[in-house]
Protein backbone atom coordinates (compact mmCIF):
# COMPACT_ATOMS: atom_id res chain seq x y z
CA UNK A 1 0.00 0.00 0.00
CA UNK A 2 1.76 3.23 -0.88
CA UNK A 3 1.01 6.50 0.64
CA UNK A 4 -1.41 7.84 -1.62
CA UNK A 5 -3.43 5.22 -1.17
CA UNK A 6 -3.18 4.92 2.75
CA UNK A 7 -4.03 8.69 2.74
CA UNK A 8 -7.19 8.02 0.32
CA UNK A 9 -8.47 5.35 2.77
CA UNK A 10 -7.89 7.78 5.84
CA UNK A 11 -9.84 10.68 3.82
CA UNK A 12 -12.86 8.27 3.01
CA UNK A 13 -12.42 6.73 6.71
CA UNK A 14 -13.33 10.84 8.14
CA UNK A 15 -15.70 11.35 5.28
CA UNK A 16 -17.84 8.31 6.51
CA UNK A 17 -17.35 9.41 10.25
CA UNK A 18 -18.87 12.43 9.35
CA UNK A 19 -21.59 11.35 7.29
CA UNK A 20 -22.86 8.96 10.12
CA UNK A 21 -21.98 11.18 13.09
CA UNK A 22 -22.98 14.65 11.46
CA UNK A 23 -26.46 14.43 10.97
CA UNK A 24 -27.43 13.34 14.97
CA UNK A 25 -25.07 15.85 16.25
CA UNK A 26 -26.38 18.81 14.07
CA UNK A 27 -30.04 17.83 15.14
CA UNK A 28 -28.93 17.32 19.49
CA UNK A 29 -27.72 20.83 18.61
CA UNK A 30 -30.36 22.65 17.34
CA UNK A 31 -32.73 21.14 19.59
CA UNK A 32 -30.57 22.38 22.11
CA UNK A 33 -30.44 26.05 20.93
CA UNK A 34 -34.14 26.11 20.63
CA UNK A 35 -34.63 24.70 23.92
CA UNK A 36 -31.88 27.44 25.31
CA UNK A 37 -33.90 30.20 23.28
CA UNK A 38 -37.36 29.02 24.59
CA UNK A 39 -35.48 28.98 28.71
CA UNK A 40 -34.08 32.72 27.63
CA UNK A 41 -37.28 34.14 26.16
CA UNK A 42 -39.80 32.57 29.07
CA UNK A 43 -37.36 32.49 31.76
CA UNK A 44 -37.52 29.13 33.21
CA UNK A 45 -34.19 28.26 34.28
CA UNK A 46 -34.81 24.72 35.09
CA UNK A 47 -31.56 22.80 33.94
CA UNK A 48 -33.44 19.38 33.18
CA UNK A 49 -35.84 20.83 30.43
CA UNK A 50 -33.13 20.55 27.92
CA UNK A 51 -33.01 16.42 28.43
CA UNK A 52 -36.17 15.22 27.18
CA UNK A 53 -36.44 16.74 24.03
CA UNK A 54 -32.97 16.76 23.16
CA UNK A 55 -32.84 12.70 24.15
CA UNK A 56 -36.22 12.33 22.67
CA UNK A 57 -35.35 14.47 19.37
CA UNK A 58 -31.68 12.18 19.20
CA UNK A 59 -33.55 9.06 19.85
CA UNK A 60 -36.40 9.87 16.70
CA UNK A 61 -33.63 10.82 14.55
CA UNK A 62 -31.11 7.64 14.78
CA UNK A 63 -34.24 5.41 14.01
CA UNK A 64 -34.97 7.91 10.85
CA UNK A 65 -31.65 8.07 10.43
CA UNK A 66 -30.55 4.67 10.89
CA UNK A 67 -30.59 2.89 7.02
CA UNK A 68 -28.32 5.46 5.74
CA UNK A 69 -25.88 5.41 8.14
CA UNK A 70 -25.54 1.66 8.19
CA UNK A 71 -25.41 2.21 4.41
CA UNK A 72 -22.35 4.72 4.65
CA UNK A 73 -20.87 2.37 6.88
CA UNK A 74 -21.55 -0.58 4.97
CA UNK A 75 -20.08 0.60 1.67
CA UNK A 76 -16.67 2.08 3.43
CA UNK A 77 -16.40 -1.84 5.17
CA UNK A 78 -17.26 -3.11 1.41
CA UNK A 79 -14.24 -1.21 0.20
CA UNK A 80 -11.92 -1.84 2.69
CA UNK A 81 -12.56 -5.74 2.77
CA UNK A 82 -12.54 -6.13 -1.24
CA UNK A 83 -8.92 -4.03 -0.60
CA UNK A 84 -8.32 -6.71 1.67
CA UNK A 85 -9.39 -9.63 -0.12
CA UNK A 86 -7.30 -8.30 -2.98
CA UNK A 87 -4.26 -8.71 -0.71
CA UNK A 88 -2.94 -5.34 0.47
Amino acid sequence: MTGQELVEFSREAIVTFFKVGMPVMVIGLLVGVIISLFQALTQIQEQTLVYVPKVAAIFGSLLLLLPFMADALASYMTKIATRIAAGG
